[in-house]
């Protein structure tokens, strides 16, 4: 299922004819609830219905020919918590019953893409989410419709209150668009000065990543080495990596990239490439500091 991205955007977008909703901060996830089972899907294709037997048992109580597009969230002392996500995403089957109990997850549903196996994709946004609140309010948590609204007025003070709450941001989307699968439709606003980046590579192993190969969003379009990888970072992007292989993104060839400092460094090119959430000044010292992989917006 290939879902629909958002391009980013500095300044809160207005006129007739948008929506806005809140942009939370957790892993993208797609459920699919067919005749016989119920399927979780992370963005980058991954099945990842194990690591969350909670969203699962909930997702049952979809009528069959569904698929929902949203992102998963642990809540924890007031606010979501990413670190929290990304513990519940990397449990085994077995950790991942005990963690359902301690942590348990929450879906912030933001589209419905098939209804009674009806394929909704067609449709404008805003009849696709009134048909979305319309399935979800009657069973409540922990599959739960985003709030929305149409009023810039409202998205603005949503834009710099939510944060305390672990809300990055905002999405905004037409109320006439159709959903723009494997497109950048959408536009998001964050609430930080961080940006994503292309992932075309990473230094080091398969197993054992240094470093990343960034192209900014900004600049020249050269590609930059990150900052060293923290150890959580090595074991998020080899994963990543493992599952480009196996999907043919990966490439077992070598090139070079000029590092300030290092001079030609050798790297393993992604094709296509990830993305990442870095921290970084417009000058290119000191390198980009990788904050996450992105799998969600």
């Amino acid at each position: 299922m290939r879902v629909a991205l958002a391009t980013a955007v500095r300044t809160l977008p207005r006129g007739a004819g948008l929506a806005y909703e809140p942009k939370f901060d957790g892993h993208r996830l797609v459920i699919v609830r067919s005749e016989a089972d119920v399927v979780l899907q992370a963005r980058s294709g991954r099945i990842v219905t194990s690591a969350f037997p909670d969203l699962e048992a909930a997702a049952r109580r979809l009528p069959a020919g569904t698929v929902l597009d949203g992102e998963v969230v642990v809540w924890h002392a007031g606010r979501t918590d990413f670190a929290l996500v990304q513990r519940r995403a990397a449990a085994t089957a077995a950790r991942a019953a005990v963690l359902a109990q301690t942590l348990p997850a929450s879906y912030a549903a933001f589209d419905v893409l098939e209804l009674a196996g009806l394929d909704l994709r067609g449709r404008a946004y805003e009849r696709r989410r009134a048909l979305l609140v319309d399935l979800l309010l009657p069973l409540g948590p922990p599959l739960q419709p985003v709030p929305m609204t149409t009023d810039p007025e409202l998205a603005a003070t949503w834009y710099e209150t939510l944060p305390a709450s672990g809300i990055e941001g905002l999405v905004v989307k037409r109320l006439d668009q159709t959903y723009p699968a494997g497109r950048r439709g959408w536009q998001k606003l964050r609430h930080t000065d961080v940006r994503d980046a292309a992932v075309v590579g990473y230094t080091g192993t398969p197993r054992r990543p240094l470093a990343l190969v960034l192209v900014l969003p900004v600049g020249d379009e050269t590609p930059l080495v990150s900052s060293p990888l923290t150890a959580a970072l090595r074991a998020e992007v080899a994963e990543a990596v493992a599952v480009a292989g196996a999907t043919g993104g990966a490439t077992g060839v070598t090139a070079t990239v000029t590092a300030i400092g290092l001079g030609e460094v050798p790297f393993r090119p992604l094709d296509p490439p990830l993305t990442a959430e870095v921290r970084h000044a417009s000058a290119r010292h000191p390198p980009p500091e990788v904050l996450r992989l992105r799998t969600d917006l």
